[in-house]
C-alpha cells in the first residue's frame, strides 16, 4: 500500500511540476492614457508560447486586437470558436469569458486594445 501511495504522489508531482514550468505570457504595455472619460485605453503587445494558453479571463471593457504572428484558438463565450492567424483581427466585448490557444509549435504575437473601466483591474480570471 505504501508502495502505491508513494507512486501515485510521485506522479502528481511530476504533473504539477510540468503545469508550474509552462513558460509565461509575455506582455508589453505600448501606450496607456486615460481617456474616453473615466476609462483607461491600454495598447500592447502579447505573446503567447507555443501550447501556450492565456487562461480564461474576462475585462471590465473592450478588447480588440490584430494578430501579428502565427495562430490560436480563440474561445470566447457565447460564440463559435474562431481560428485566427497572422492578418486577423478580434473583437471581444466588455465583461465576456475567453481564452485563447496557441495550437502547434509556433509563438502567437498580437497587439491588443483594450478600453476598460478604470476603476477596475484590467483583467479578472474566470473559472
Amino acid at each position: 500500500m505504501l508502495k502505491k501511495t508513494l507512486l501515485v504522489l510521485s506522479f502528481a508531482g511530476l504533473a504539477f511540476a510540468a503545469f508550474a514550468q509552462q513558460p509565461a505570457i509575455k506582455r508589453t504595455p505600448l501606450q496607456k492614457t486615460d481617456f474616453p472619460d473615466g476609462y483607461t485605453t491600454l495598447t500592447a503587445i502579447a505573446e503567447v508560447p507555443p501550447g501556450g494558453a492565456a487562461g480564461r479571463h474576462t475585462h471590465p471593457g473592450i478588447e480588440t486586437g490584430y494578430v501579428l504572428e502565427g495562430e490560436a484558438d480563440l474561445l470566447v463565450e457565447g460564440q463559435p470558436d474562431k481560428h485566427l492567424k497572422a492578418g486577423d483581427s478580434y473583437l471581444i466585448p466588455a465583461g465576456v469569458v475567453h481564452d485563447a490557444k496557441t495550437p502547434g509549435d509556433k509563438s502567437l504575437k498580437i497587439i491588443g486594445i483594450y478600453v476598460y473601466d478604470k476603476t477596475k483591474p484590467l483583467a479578472t480570471p474566470a473559472p
